[in-house]
């Protein structure tokens, strides 16, 4: 399987959850993992992972780090 780099939006954040906006026709699968650059955990990009779980109009995802 290839992965493809398609950028999102993050739109809410609760407790782990977070939600994502993608275009429509570039949602990522089920059980795929989201790379987000988050500043305040370090200085390295991409350093937080969360596993996509659910589509309701956006991805839905957990943090996993």
């Amino acid at each position: 399987m290839s992965s493809v780099e398609v950028s999102g939006k993050i739109v809410q954040v609760i407790g782990t959850v977070v939600d994502f906006r993608f275009p429509p026709d570039q949602l990522p699968p089920i059980y795929g993992a989201i790379y987000v650059t988050n500043p305040t955990i370090g200085d390295k990009a991409e350093n937080l992972v969360l596993e996509v779980a659910q589509h309701v109009g956006t991805a839905r995802s957990a943090a996993l780090q």
